[in-house]
């Protein structure tokens, strides 16, 4: 894991495997932890199979809410990362595939 700071990002953090990018120097533990969940999500994928599946259930959502926000926090992906992103030992009993848990409606 690499973590690169573009003050230009807009978001605070985004994860593209290997990599950690981040808008703020010094980003706290708990963002660290959410983005290091998204690679972990990402290994098991592949990048492309996330990216891919990460868009694609945006649009559904994004149909089903109506907001962009509410969308956003309702991928599967995202849903596992903030639940779990306060909770720095997650990712060492965390199983593999996790993240389908957290696929509703």
């Amino acid at each position: 894991m690499f973590v690169i700071r573009l003050a230009s990002l807009g978001p605070d953090g985004m994860a593209l495997f290997p990599f950690i990018l981040v808008k703020q120097a010094n980003p706290g533990p708990v963002l660290l932890n959410h983005e290091r969940i998204h690679l972990r999500q990402q290994a098991e994928l592949g990048v492309v199979l996330f990216y891919i599946w990460y868009v694609l259930e945006y649009l559904i959502r994004r149909l089903q809410y109506g907001q962009h926000y509410q969308a956003y926090r309702n991928i599967s992906f995202e849903r596992e990362a903030f639940a779990n992103e306060e909770n720095l030992a997650y990712l060492k009993s965390r199983r593999w595939w996790a993240f389908w848990q957290y696929m509703r409606e």
